[in-house]
Parts: C-alpha cells; structure tokens; sequence
C-alpha cells in the first residue's frame, strides 16, 4: 500500500495516490492486449461512471482542462462572458478563454469557499452565457439556486467537479446537476488515474460532439471501426483536439472506481478526527458541511492566523501544506480583467491545505493533530 511509511524518515505529503499491486497488474493487462489506445476498457469506464453519476453519457479525456474546454465549445459558446469563481484552479478560467470568451470573476462564499450566489446576479450581463461553478474540496455549490438563475438569464451551467467524485447534493450526485459535469482523474484526485478527465450529460447532442472533438473531429474512432468489421474510412467536419482518454488510464480507473466508496469513506474518517480536534481551537476555522451536502472531501482546508509561520511550523516538522487557491484575478496573466471579491481577497490569506489522502497512517494523523495543537503556543 502506497502512501505508509514513518514520519521520521520523510515528510507527510500534502496529497498521496492511493494505488497497490492491483492497479499494476492492470495496465499490464492492457499492455499485454495489444490495444492501450482509446478503447474497450474506456467503453467500459464510461459506461460504469455515467451509471455511477446517474446521466445517459460520459466521455472520457485526458484531463479536466481538456473536458472544461471541450464542454464550453460543446454548449456553442465562442463569446461573451463565462462567470466563474476567483478561487478555484486556474483551468476553470481558461476554459472561456480557449473558446473566445471573458472569464468574469465572482466572489466566494466565506465559509464553504465556493461561488456565491448573490454575487453571481451582480455579474450576470447581456453578454453573459454561462455560470461554471467549482465544487471546491468536494462540497457542492448551491446548484438549485445557480440553475434558477441560469434558467431565469437563459444561461448554461457547467459544473466544475474536479474535487467531488462521489460527492452528493440533495441526493443527487456532482457531474449531474447542469447542463455538463467536467471531473478531474489527476493523480491527487479521489479517483486517480495518473492524468485524465471525463464529462457527464444527459444531452445525446452534446455527447455526439464531444465524442468527435476529443478525437480531432474524426467521426469513428478507431476502436468503433473495429467493433464489426474493420473499415479505413472516416470523415473531419470540424476542427477537433487530441484529447481523448486511453485504455491505460482507463484500466487504473477501473480499479480506482471498485476502491472510490472505500477510500472517500477514509478521507471522512480523517476529516472528522482533524474537525473534532481543531474546533476546539479558536484560531482555526474548519470546513463546513451543509445538511443536504455529502462531501467528497478532497482536500482539508482551513482557515488561520499567522499562516506563513503556520506553514513553516509543520514544515519543519515533516508535514507538508499547501494554498488553495490564490484568486485567479491576482495571476499576470489576468491582470488586465478589473473585478471585485472582496470575500476571496480577505480569506485566502488565511487559507492553508493540510494532509489527506487515504492512504495516511493513524500515526501520521496523530502527529498532524499533534503538531498542530502545539503552535497554538505560538498564537
């Protein structure tokens, strides 16, 4: 099992993939098929994932980036404005930006971190065409209002689900409450497969072009031309990308989607210890859940004083953090797009990513907690 090993001998990672002997004997599987292109066994992982998110498709790629841009340019979008929120990975934004649009930057909720509502309706214009709002550490945006809203401005909605594989909202699970779901299968990710992505719908025409986009427009894929009788011929009518999934990714997926229930039950388990232990501390603000949420829980983010000398405290004592995330606004290459978010520029300050991954040891847990409890002396 990956992920184990002494405190003393290395740092606690921030992240871990938790993958053994199972995943190997698995691409090697595939190696020995002779097919490790876009094929059978991505067939299957689509088809067991759509059934898993409850939508009539899933497509596989090779990132999330890939799926967010692809599900942009899917809706026919090529202009205006896509709102989306300051704090989230920088590929959400760019997704407008690879479809000609303007990336419009709406403020964070301050306890969940995701995009708020209120502040989505004073962002909304006449040039506005979607709203992608970032399930941010597995917990689920206020989907019920933000689909008010889409449908009230006639807007279209693309979840960003990068961080909620499994998650649930008011019983439903993420990647299936829009118009498109885009999940991540990065190595950090609940479900890791290295690098790859996927989208999720229940719109055939949707799924017709990004079939063909993710394969440079091509109108069969090679494993699809195979299935009966094998036929050279295809046809390009549109200009497509080289994002497709492939057999090696999708045998890990297959393996790391039997292990999902599992290893998202671990990562509650350890959010819990982590919650009940700092609530008693009044200098950290802990994660929230909302009542008719079912967290994911990707990652384990707090908010604190003091955040560098935090950060350094555990660094020099083995435990590894990170920031998620600085505003997307605050980047050069965003420079010239004016906004306003008061919430994200105050509280990413504060934001420091602790450990989780299902793979951690209780040890390692336990001095986590430990070593945390005692820079409170510091405060």
């Amino acid at each position: 099992m990956i992920g184990g090993g002494s405190i003393s001998s290395k740092s606690i990672p921030v992240f871990r993939p938790s993958m053994n002997q199972e995943e190997i004997d698995a691409v090697a599987d595939v190696i020995k098929s002779g097919w490790i292109g876009l094929g059978p066994k991505t067939e299957i992982f689509e088809k067991k994932f759509a059934n898993f998110i409850g939508t009539k498709f899933a497509i596989g790629l090779n990132s999330e980036t890939a799926a967010l841009h692809l599900a942009v340019r899917a809706l026919g979008i090529n202009s205006g404005e896509v709102i989306v929120p300051a704090i989230t990975f920088i590929s959400t934004a760019f997704a407008a930006c690879y479809n000609n649009a303007k990336p419009v930057f709406a403020d964070v909720c301050e306890d969940t971190l995701n995009i708020d509502v209120e502040d989505i309706k004073k962002k909304i214009t006449p040039d506005t065409r979607a709203i992608i709002p970032v399930h941010f550490g597995g917990h689920p945006a206020e989907m019920d209002e933000i689909n008010e809203l889409a449908v009230e401005y006639n807007l279209k909605v693309i979840e960003d689900a990068a961080h909620a594989c499994g998650a649930s909202y008011k019983g439903k699970k993420a990647g299936s409450l829009a118009d498109i779901g885009c999940f991540s299968f990065h190595a950090v990710k609940n479900l890791a497969t290295g690098d790859a992505g996927m989208i999720t719908t229940n719109d055939e025409k949707i799924n017709e072009i990004v079939c063909k986009l993710r394969w440079c427009g091509i109108s069969k894929g090679t494993f699809e031309r195979t299935k009966k009788r094998y036929s050279w011929y295809y046809e390009v009518d549109d200009v497509g990308y080289k994002y497709h999934m492939n057999d090696i990714m999708a045998a890990i997926a297959l393996v790391q989607f039997k292990k999902l229930k599992k290893t998202n039950r671990r990562r509650r388990e350890i959010t819990k210890i982590y919650n009940e232990n700092f609530q008693k501390l009044d200098w950290i603000e802990t994660p929230v859940e909302k009542k008719y949420v079912k967290s994911s829980n990707h990652n384990y983010v707090i908010k604190v004083s003091k955040r560098d000398e935090f950060m350094d405290f555990l660094g020099k004592n083995g435990i590894s953090t990170s920031v998620h995330y600085m505003p997307l606004h605050l980047h050069p290459v965003f420079k010239n797009i004016k906004t306003n978010v008061p919430v994200a520029e105050r509280v990413w300050k504060r934001l420091v990513t602790l450990p989780l991954y299902p793979d951690m040891s209780n040890e390692q847990v336990e001095h986590i907690v430990k070593t945390v409890k005692k820079f409170s002396r510091l405060v």
